[in-house]
């Protein structure tokens, strides 16, 4: 199982289109308060639709309550700063994927204290940065392809064929 972390994110429509590639994808998402909104706010629940009963949320009130609650193996800290790109990195089942706030990114003095775990999301100089949920879904895929798409269906069914 993959775990999303998001630190300290502001846009509630975000964290509920997170919500559902977590819910879609079996990955379990981390909130690290301060929260720019409230979870139960209606565009979180709207943004994620019926699924949130599918996703794991687990809230913390710092980054020293998550690593005080968590034995983390494995991190990817996802950074526009980051000196090498998400295809470099090995995804292992079980790792923590961290991800900053919409409007500064990761803490600078996290990214220096894990600066082996920094990846980007290769993108155009002139671009600052992709939407947050964007950039989740990608590397959730990333890892899961990584790892065979563990739990997932691997087709798709096409209209007219029984569920």
């Amino acid at each position: 199982m993959l775990n999303v972390v998001l630190v300290e994110p502001e846009i509630p429509q975000n964290c509920g289109n997170i919500a559902r590639t977590c819910a879609a994808t079996g990955a379990r998402l981390h909130l690290i308060r301060p929260l720019g909104f409230d979870i139960s706010e209606k565009a979180v629940r709207r943004a994620g639709l019926d699924y949130w009963h599918l996703v794991d949320v687990i809230d913390y009130e710092n980054l020293e309550d998550f690593f005080a609650r968590n034995d983390v193996r494995q991190m990817w800290c996802l950074s526009t700063k980051a000196p090498r790109s998400y295809t470099e990195a090995k995804f292992e089942d079980g790792c923590y994927l961290f991800f900053g706030k919409e409007t500064k990114g990761l803490p600078e003095s996290f990214l220096s204290e894990h600066e082996s775990s920094c990846i980007r999301l290769p993108m155009r100089t002139e671009a600052r940065s992709l939407n947050l949920g964007n950039s989740v879904a990608i590397t959730v895929y990333e890892a899961l392809r990584q790892l065979d798409f563990p739990g997932l269906q691997d087709f798709g069914k096409m209209r007219g064929e029984p569920r």
